[in-house]
């Protein structure tokens, strides 16, 4: 069940579960400013993504009590159609990006799971993978236009909640930008949680690190650890059979 979290847009909508945890956090000062930009972003006809019933995607795909696993992204796809609120993840039947087709060979030089014929990751999500970009909105082919207008600190708070938890989660880390988004945890909670870390899986930088990582493997096993079910990486179904 989701609630609005704004009476300005109802179309902006918040599951109940990360209501309680980030409500507090949508009455400060910078997130109504935010609201603010992105209200006269709409209005001066620049097309914005993703649609604004799926900014809160990822949050609304996997509760706070159900993560298991982080993986955090930079800012949405600017490219028509493909952005719908999951970092990596692109709409069904738009073109697999250059970085998921890198995550989607390391996860098959890894587990033997063939790349997946869908860029949609909401099996991912369902199964308690939360896919967050730092910043959860951006102009239409203006990559980090939406970068330090507020979803930084909102995207913050998010990880703070989750470093809070006393269930640990496993945080996957690919590249700087993901890297940096520790920084708001504390020591304690550092040494609570677990970490995998390598470079970003953009062309410009996967064979630095992330191209052999085994990460996906690295997950399952500490998941098996924690008595937790293991991840079902495999993406070779479609959009229509994930709406269970």
């Amino acid at each position: 069940m989701a609630v609005y979290h704004t009476e300005r847009d109802s179309k902006m909508k918040l599951s109940l579960s990360w209501c309680k945890v980030l409500g507090k956090e949508m009455d400060l000062p910078y997130f109504k400013n935010l609201l603010q930009f992105l209200e006269e972003e709409y209005l001066s006809g620049e097309e914005i993504y993703p649609p604004k019933d799926l900014i809160f995607s990822a949050l609304n795909s996997t509760s706070y009590e159900d993560v298991k696993v982080v993986i955090i992204g930079q800012d949405p796809y600017h490219g028509e159609g493909q952005a719908h609120g999951l970092a990596f993840s692109v709409n069904e039947g738009i073109p697999i990006p250059p970085s998921l087709k890198n995550i989607y060979k390391e996860l098959e030089a890894d587990l033997k799971i063939p790349m997946g014929k869908s860029g949609f990751l909401q099996k991912w999500a369902k199964q308690g993978v939360l896919l967050l970009n730092a910043t959860l909105t951006v102009r239409k082919g203006k990559p980090l236009s939406h970068h330090k207008r507020g979803w930084e600190k909102f995207t913050d708070s998010v990880v703070r909640a989750l470093g809070q938890r006393k269930d640990p989660v496993i945080f996957v880390l690919w590249g700087k930008s993901a890297k940096n988004k520790m920084r708001v945890l504390t020591e304690e909670e550092k040494t609570f949680h677990y970490f995998l870390m390598s470079s970003h899986p953009s062309p410009l930088s996967a064979y630095q690190g992330f191209l052999g990582c085994r990460h996906f493997s690295a997950i399952n096993s500490k998941l098996k650890e924690m008595g937790k079910e293991a991840i079902d990486w495999s993406i070779l179904i479609t959009a229509e059979s994930e709406k269970f």
